[in-house]
């Protein structure tokens, strides 16, 4: 018993240490360095001087339209809130405030040119990143996604 048992030794032994040479130099070769190359991050904009990508250039605004802001709160229940609650998330982020956080032409080429802006503007990119849905376009005219900001601009 004590013989065979000697027998396996050695022979595990052996085994184990067969072929060493190309083994041996291969755990003595310091791995390959590959070149990691980072990504490049997006440069940080303000988001109070983003104005997004799409037809809104510049916007100015005056005191608060309440007939447009009403007409807006109309297209909003319409068309926005399958998505979007004011005051909490759902679908898509809460819209409460959201004129305190961007400009005026974000908001409104986010209305207007969603698909463009989720792939070009670092903002929509982050909330499409977060939400993991995209905004759907809504087909709004200029002048309709105007009325929705303004109904945004009397929930701050």
């Amino acid at each position: 018993m004590k013989l065979k048992f000697l027998t396996i030794l050695i022979l595990v032994v052996l085994m184990s240490s067969c072929g060493g040479e190309k083994a041996k130099e291969e755990v003595a070769k310091e791995p390959e360095k590959k070149e990691v190359t980072k990504e490049k991050e997006p440069e940080k904009i303000d988001p109070m001087k983003d104005k997004g990508v799409g037809p809104i250039k510049s916007l100015t605004l005056g005191d608060i339209d309440n007939a447009l802001a009403e007409k807006g709160k109309e297209i909003f229940r319409a068309k926005c809130t399958a998505c979007h609650k004011m005051t909490k998330r759902f679908v898509g982020p809460p819209l409460a405030g959201v004129t305190k956080k961007q400009t005026p032409e974000w908001i409104m080429n986010m209305i207007l040119n969603p698909e463009v802006m989720v792939v070009e503007n670092a903002k929509a990119k982050e909330l499409l990143m977060e939400y993991s849905a995209p905004m759907a376009n809504q087909n709004l005219t200029e002048e309709e996604a105007r009325a929705v900001l303004e109904y945004f601009r009397t929930k701050n």
